[in-house]
């Protein structure tokens, strides 16, 4: 970067879109000379522009976190109820806590804190590899609002000391292609195994269509996808592929034979953002009243776990913004530490007014804005009044989580994404061969698992770049490692994370 642009503030460096051969010129210089105020006040104008590509990341990340806090609700409507002779949460009790939280932590942390604060800390969102454990944590005897205060207890400390920065510039590339492309690969299985499954499913009492005879719905709606997909990636227009392929795939769905309820149920309105309402007593909100000590064991491993789980999901959403992003922009990437503290913060506001949603990183929507070329804190802002109006609105919600708009959405602007950055990162026979390891590991036990052991054999030159071991210090190469396989280890086996595979017991 230039002297003058060294000196020079934003407002004075940035030049309209007119005076560039190219859209995407325009957009490679606004990346460049942006100067994002840590913990200051950004301002539109003077800081960042809106520009409509930031549309495309605010909608992906809509769909995604309507459809994501929809499941995180109803996991924990299922195993409270079932553990608690006195709890009964129902479905509309789980779409109540859902638009609690797309209100309040909304404002608070996509509009104020990512999109005024400090623009270098990633949206928090949701916590994706969880939510099949939700149902396990309630039926452990777990507390939301317990569980809550220790992740973002472990969450302030670990981003205090660095250790979320340290821990993925300990991971090497090869490691991590090959947590990306496991990711990815299974990511894509599961949306296109459910978009098949919610077809087979369909039936019409009034034409006299048995269940299983429109499952070919599924073939014609991916076949339509992996086409327009490929065209936009043609056109270098992949930052389109949410919005265009969830529209693309409800008109498909529709136009095969697919009927879309059109009596909405979630109706206009505001939910009681009272949180007494919702932890003061055992017959209103969640039922539970405040946790005790007892809560907090339980909630203990759980939290661990998913602070464990933290750093290998951001380092997914960086590597997205570095592959995409042109030179000289590390003034806007996503500070690690930074976007660790905002999740901590989020995660004990957000459950303590009424939530229930496990936090981490915003992967719906960095990666299309990463690909859209576009920084954090415009879309932010943009995404943040988008989820507060739908949750006002209601209605919305129900398109949004119907199977051929979700699946699509997720399959094309999250899983196919993660594949394709895994295999760019895998350069050499070194990167392929971490790469390759981890993919066994994660099949073997879990990617996170994967990860830690990976991490440590490749930073000890066991497997991948053997002279990686002579630019590391003992404490990078051995030490933060083994700490960081043992403590995962544990975690999973204190909740029960391998029993299903292997039978292993939960040691609690």
């Amino acid at each position: 970067m230039s002297e003058e642009k060294q000196t020079k503030s934003y407002s004075e460096l940035h030049r309209p879109a007119s005076e560039f051969e190219k859209r995407s010129d325009y957009l490679d210089h606004e990346l460049q000379i942006m100067q994002p105020r840590r913990y200051g006040l950004n301002l539109p104008g003077r800081d960042f522009r809106f520009e409509w590509e930031d549309l495309v990341p605010a909608i992906a990340g809509t769909i995604g976190i309507i459809a994501m806090y929809s499941a995180v609700m109803m996991a924990w409507a299922a195993g409270l109820t079932e553990k608690w002779d006195h709890v009964n949460l129902d479905v509309a009790w789980a779409i109540e806590v859902a638009r609690v939280e797309m209100i309040i932590p909304a404002f608070l942390f996509c509009i104020l804190a990512s999109g005024f604060i400090n623009p270098r800390a990633n949206l928090a969102g949701n916590h994706g590899p969880m939510i099949p454990m939700i149902f396990l944590i309630a039926m452990a005897g777990a507390h939301p609002l317990a569980l809550a205060i220790l992740i973002g207890a472990f969450g302030l400390i670990l981003s205090a000391i660095k250790g979320g920065s340290r821990l993925v510039n300990l991971t090497s590339e090869g490691v991590a292609g090959g947590l990306l492309v496991f990711l990815g690969f299974t990511g894509s299985m599961s949306q296109i195994n459910s978009l098949i499954s919610w077809a087979g499913g369909l039936e019409s009492a009034e034409k006299g269509i048995a269940a299983g005879e429109l499952g070919y719905i599924a073939l014609v709606v991916l076949a339509i996808t992996v086409i327009v997909y490929a065209i936009l990636a043609k056109l270098g227009k992949r930052w389109l592929a949410i919005p265009l392929c969830a529209v693309t795939g409800f008109i498909v769905a529709m136009a095969s034979g697919a009927s879309f309820d059109l009596n909405f149920t979630t109706q206009p309105g505001l939910p009681n953002l009272n949180p007494v309402y919702w932890w003061g007593s055992t017959e209103t909100g969640w039922q539970l009243g405040l946790p005790n000590m007892e809560h907090f064991i339980a909630s203990l491993p759980f939290a661990i776990l998913a602070v464990a789980m933290w750093s290998p999901d951001f380092l997914g959403h960086r590597i997205f913004q570095e592959l995409n992003y042109p030179r000289k922009t590390n003034k806007v990437l996503m500070d690690v530490d930074d976007t660790m503290t905002m999740c901590s913060i989020r995660q004990i506001v957000g459950t303590a007014v009424g939530g229930g949603n496990i936090t981490s990183s915003w992967g719906t929507y960095m990666i299309p804005a990463a690909i859209a070329k576009r920084p954090i804190p415009a879309g932010a802002i943009v995404l943040g009044v988008l989820v507060m109006v739908i949750a006002i609105v209601g209605y919305p919600m129900d398109a949004a989580v119907w199977p051929p708009v979700m699946r699509v959405a997720l399959l094309v602007g999250v899983a196919l994404p993660l594949l394709e950055a895994g295999m760019q990162m895998i350069k050499d026979a070194k990167d392929s061969q971490s790469a390759g390891i981890c993919i066994f590991a994660a099949m073997v036990t879990n990617p996170v698992l994967a990860w830690a052991l990976t991490m440590l054999l490749d930073n000890n030159g066991l497997i991948g770049d053997k002279e990686r071991p002579k630019k590391l210090s003992k404490l990078d190469r051995l030490i933060i490692p083994s700490a960081v396989l043992i403590i995962c280890l544990m975690a999973m086996l204190a909740v029960g994370m391998l029993e299903p595979q292997y039978g292993i017991p939960a040691l609690l």
